[in-house]
């Protein structure tokens, strides 16, 4: 087993050979591989933090199939720099200390040379700190937090999701001056819905909100009845939540149940497509934000679903989601800067990333993308919507509403990041 190499600045001597070219979308299946180059037979690994269990299963498991897809794709074309691009997954259980315990053996026994994945932002937080105890870039695909590219940003992190922060933004406006200044908040008791909450109660706060009154609600909870009944008591204009994964499931049925679903209005932040996949149009209810839709009318959509479709032709989800297209743009990015810098050094990778600005057609939205230098926080379109009364097929659940410049939506939480020194962070090069 080799150690992690801490301190060596490894160079690669493979040439830039006719690879995939850093604006050029890729999307397979291709029926012709290229030879790997003979000068280096070692693939390239990346470790995947993906949740199969815990809360937040079915959102890792939508952001695995984008990463892996990314992976793939580039193999077919001949990988990177010549070298096979593989894999390895260990699943975080949606749970901080399980996410130690994977990053520590990525690192340290599976010798990978970059990590990437993350549903929950405290596992992300997890991993985070020990990628920068040794110096391994990872990509934090979905976590939302917006600590996660604020207070425990990192040098070696790049935090792909809009922020509650940026959601919040995007929709507060709006929803005073349509539906009203009373506000009721309800979030899930953990760092992400904590920190969303937060930045919530600001924004809104900010834009003449009225803030009635706030609940916590334990993770796991099955059982809404009683938040519901103090809700449909203090009858306000606006209940906005800040609840993920499982839990929101659970309550938007029940909401539905008691007829609570289309007044008050809700805004639900962020609506991630595995946790209403399945449940039909009728379960977007209040409006909410996204970062990509399977429907968005723009270059490359239908591309990227029907590559997605014949890569997984069975699975319960059938058009990817934004947790898919986070996965999935996160790491052909990354791929991309590897075969653009000519190495796996980590320094080289990371300055490369800073500043990086990503075309809109290229990404699929309707802005331009940057990486922040500063936050490492991927500035980008904020999709509004919210359910659609009038589908056009068993898989149009959403209504898009409007589309926000990244400019504008701006998360403050952003400017509390302070990045390690390059001199502090270790040189890590798994060669």
């Amino acid at each position: 087993m080799s150690r992690v190499k801490q301190s060596r600045r490894g160079f690669l001597k493979t040439a830039l050979g006719s690879g995939v070219a850093g604006g050029a979308a890729l999307f397979g299946p291709w029926k012709h591989n290229r030879v790997y180059a003979a000068a280096s037979d070692k693939p390239i690994k990346i470790g995947l933090t993906h949740d199969a269990s815990g809360q937040f299963a079915n959102s890792g498991q939508a952001e695995k199939r984008g990463t892996e897809m990314a992976i793939a794709e580039f193999n077919e074309k001949g990988g990177v720099l010549g070298r096979k691009i593989e894999s390895v997954w260990m699943d975080t259980e949606t749970n901080p200390q399980t996410g130690t315990r994977v990053a520590e053996r990525m690192i340290t026994r599976e010798n990978v040379h970059f990590l990437a994945g993350a549903i929950q932002s405290g596992t992300a937080n997890a991993i985070s700190q020990v990628a920068q105890k040794y110096g391994c870039v990872y990509f934090n695909t979905n976590s939302s937090s917006p600590t996660e590219s604020g207070k425990n940003c990192h040098r070696v992190k790049f935090v792909w999701d809009g922020s509650g922060e940026n959601f919040s933004l995007a929709a507060a406006r709006n929803a005073i001056s349509t539906f009203g200044k009373n506000w009721f908040l309800v979030y899930n008791d953990y760092v992400w819905g904590q920190n969303t909450n937060d930045a919530t109660k600001k924004v809104a706060a900010k834009f003449g909100a009225n803030i009635m009154d706030e609940v916590a609600i334990p993770v796991g909870t099955r059982d809404w009845s009683s938040v519901l009944l103090k809700i449909q008591q203090a009858k306000p204009d606006v209940v906005a939540a800040a609840v993920g994964g499982d839990d929101f499931k659970v309550m938007r049925q029940q909401v539905s149940d008691m007829g609570l679903d289309r007044k008050p209005a809700w805004i639900n932040n962020q609506q991630d497509w595995p946790d209403v996949f399945g449940l039909g149009a009728d379960a977007a209810f209040g409006v909410f934000g996204t970062t990509w839709y399977h429907y968005l009318d723009l270059p490359g959509v239908s591309d990227f679903v029907k590559a997605y479709q014949e890569r997984y032709p069975v699975t319960r989800i059938s058009v990817p989601g934004n947790v898919t297209y986070n996965g999935y743009i996160a790491m052909r990015e990354l791929l991309r800067v590897v075969e653009e810098v000519g190495s796996t050094d980590n320094m080289k990778i990371i300055k490369a990333l800073e500043g990086r600005t990503m075309s809109a057609a290229d990404r699929m939205q309707h802005f331009d993308a940057v990486i922040d230098p500063a936050s490492h926080h991927v500035q980008q379109t904020i999709y509004l919507a919210e359910g659609n009364a009038a589908p056009k097929d068993d898989t149009d659940y959403f209504k898009i509403l409007s589309w926000s410049d990244p400019d504008a939506i701006r998360a403050s939480a952003d400017d509390s990041c302070s990045l390690e020194s390059y001199e502090a962070t270790p040189s890590y090069d798994q060669g």
